[in-house]
């Protein structure tokens, strides 16, 4: 299987355990946060929801650089309203990540992507990489976001296996 491939199926899976977690999530809740030092309820959950789209912006460009005003705020997450509002963010990102991985190449994955602050390369490798980075960043958010809705009482769905609230199999 090439790389668009092993993307493409990857991007369906977690797309799918992305829906289940996203659709616990409550309403009204937005500023929730477990510990002062954590990040908000909403705001996590758009994170998760715009994740995706993040390939889509990987395979369009060279780099994310966070000090340049128009491509930083444009990544930033912000918490929506409602759980409709957050499907709806999920399913567009999904969409532009699915049409992105199927309109490019083996050879453009290959090439250079960096992601900058202040100067200086935080991440960068071969686009390849850091879209697989992105996609074990998004699961690592996404387990992080199960943790809050347990704290909240609400029903945490099966990822890779089952979960106390959905069994498998």
């Amino acid at each position: 299987m090439d790389a668009v491939g092993f993307f493409l199926a990857q991007l369906e899976r977690e797309q799918a355990l992305n829906r289940k977690v996203l659709q616990q999530v409550p309403e009204g809740k937005n500023s929730w946060k477990p510990h002062e030092k954590s990040m908000e309820l909403g705001y996590l959950a758009a994170l998760i929801a715009q994740m995706p789209g993040w390939i889509a912006m990987m395979i369009a460009t060279d780099g994310l650089d966070l000090d340049d005003k128009e491509s930083g705020d444009k990544f930033q997450a912000r918490a929506s309203e409602s759980s409709e509002a957050l499907m709806k963010l999920t399913e567009d990102n999904y969409a532009k990540a699915k049409s992105a991985l199927e309109g490019t190449t083996e050879e453009h994955l290959g090439g250079p992507w960096a992601f900058r602050m202040r100067g200086v390369d935080l991440n960068g490798g071969p686009r390849l990489e850091q879209i697989a980075d992105a996609f074990t960043h998004m699961a690592h958010h996404r387990g992080q976001l199960t943790v809050y809705l347990r704290l909240l009482g609400q029903k945490v769905p099966a990822t890779y296996g089952p979960s106390a609230d959905e069994k498998v199999g």
